[in-house]
C-alpha cells in the first residue's frame, strides 16, 4: 500500500495554541478512504479537539483494531503513539499499555464491526472494567473493507447494496455501555461537528471509561437494493461482458441543528437517519433516565445525539487496583523485584 505523507511546512501566521502547536501538527497522513467517508471528518473533529485542549501530541497513545474506521489514526496525530492491534483486540491491548504507564492519553478508534462482533467481548470487559480511556467507534452498519455485509450494529429491516433485508436485531453499543457501567457516554453524527468536537474533548479529559458512538454513513455501500438508480439494478436491465465497479465521489453529509430539536438526515441512497439531539435541560447524571429516554425515541425511530451520561465522580482501573501513582514502566527493579524475603511474606499472607 502507498502512503502519502502531507507536506510538513505550515504557513508561519498558523494560530498556535497554548503548547505551541498548530492545527496541522496534530494532522496524520494523507485519508486514502473514499471521497465523503464520514470517518475523515471524525478524524478532522479529532484534530480540532486535541488542538482545542492544548494536548501535546506525545502525550497520545492511539489504539485500534481493523477496519475502514481502525485505518483511521494513521490520518490524525501523526506524532503521538500508535499501535493498530488485530480485530477486536484494541480494548485489551489498551488496557495493558494503560496500566504500564498511566501517564498517557489514551485514545482507542474502533468501528461497528470491530467492536460490535469479534470485539463485543473485549468492548464489554473494557467498559466494565472502568479503563481510563475515549473510546470511539465509527459506525456505519456495514463491513466496508470486505465489500458492504451487514455488521451486527446494522438496523433490523435495513436494506444491503445488493437488496438483501436485515433480519437480526442490532446490538446497541450506547445501551450496552450504559448498563456496563462507562462513566461518560454519548452518541453523535459525523457530519456535525459543532456538538462532536466538544464530545471529543469531554471523553478525553474524562477520569474514567468514555465511549462516544459516532454515526459515520458509508458512502460506498448505502446504495439501496430498491433503487433504479443502483449499481445493481443497472447490471440487472443491462448486457454486457464483463463487470466493471465504480465508486463515484461521494459529498460530505453535513447536520446543523439546535438542542431538543429533531432532523431527518437524507444519506446516499436516499434513506432517512432521524436525529434528535437531547434538550437544553437535559440530565445527563441519570443513567437509568438515559437508558429510558434512549428506548422512547427508538420506538418513534428516532436516534438521540449528545452526552447521554457522565458520572462527575467517576474513577478507573487504576483507582480499583490501587496501583502506583508512578508509571510501572518508570519503576526500578527494586520495586518491581522486591526479593525473596518480601514474596515468602506476601504468599505466607496467601495462606
Amino acid at each position: 500500500m502507498t502512503y502519502i505523507a502531507k507536506p510538513r511546512l505550515h504557513h508561519p501566521t498558523l494560530t498556535r495554541n497554548k503548547v505551541g502547536y498548530t492545527r496541522r501538527d496534530y494532522e496524520g497522513r494523507i485519508s486514502t478512504l473514499c471521497a465523503g467517508c464520514g470517518h475523515d471528518s471524525i478524524s478532522a473533529a479529532i484534530v480540532q479537539a486535541c488542538w482545542e485542549l492544548d494536548i501535546e501530541p506525545h502525550r497520545v497513545a492511539k489504539l485500534s483494531g481493523i477496519g475502514c474506521s481502525s485505518k483511521t489514526p494513521d490520518y490524525f496525530l501523526g506524532a503521538s503513539h500508535g499501535f493498530n492491534t488485530v480485530h477486536g483486540r484494541m480494548p485489551s491491548v489498551l488496557t495493558g499499555a494503560n496500566l504500564a504507564n498511566r501517564s498517557l492519553l489514551y485514545l482507542g478508534v474502533s468501528g461497528d464491526g470491530d467492536s460490535a462482533s469479534i470485539g463485543l467481548g473485549q468492548f464489554a470487559h473494557a467498559m466494565r472494567r472502568g479503563v481510563r480511556m475515549a473510546y470511539i467507534v465509527e459506525n456505519n452498519g456495514v463491513y466496508g473493507l470486505t465489500k458492504g455485509q451487514f455488521s451486527a450494529t446494522a438496523d433490523l429491516g435495513s436494506k444491503s447494496k445488493k437488496g438483501v433485508v436485515n433480519h437480526d436485531s442490532p446490538v446497541d453499543l450506547v445501551g450496552m455501555a450504559l448498563q456496563l457501567g462507562a462513566t461518560y457516554v454519548a452518541r453523535s453524527f459525523s457530519g456535525d461537528k459543532e456538538q462532536l468536537v466538544p464530545l471529543i474533548k469531554g471523553a478525553m479529559a474524562h477520569g474514567g471509561a468514555a465511549f462516544i458512538d459516532v454515526i459515520s454513513p458509508c458512502v460506498t455501500f448505502n446504495n439501496h437494493g430498491g433503487s433504479t438508480k443502483s449499481y445493481d439494478y443497472v447490471r440487472q436491465h443491462n448486457e454486457a461482458v464483463s463487470r466493471i465497479d465504480f465508486i463515484t465521489p461521494g459529498q460530505e453529509i453535513t447536520a446543523s441543528y439546535a438542542p431538543g430539536e429533531a432532523i431527518e438526515v437524507t444519506n446516499h441512497d436516499g434513506s432517512l437517519l432521524r436525529l434528535r439531539k437531547l434538550a437544553a435541560d437535559y440530565d445527563p447524571t441519570d443513567r437509568l433516565a438515559a437508558l429510558d429516554q434512549m428506548q422512547r425515541k427508538a420506538a418513534h425511530g428516532e436516534m438521540l445525539t449528545g452526552l447521554l451520561y457522565i458520572d462527575p465522580l467517576a474513577t478507573d482501573l487504576h483507582t480499583a487496583l490501587n496501583t502506583t501513582a508512578t508509571p510501572l514502566n518508570a519503576l526500578g527493579p527494586d520495586k518491581l523485584c522486591p526479593g525473596g524475603a518480601t514474596l515468602a511474606k506476601i504468599n505466607a499472607a496467601l495462606r
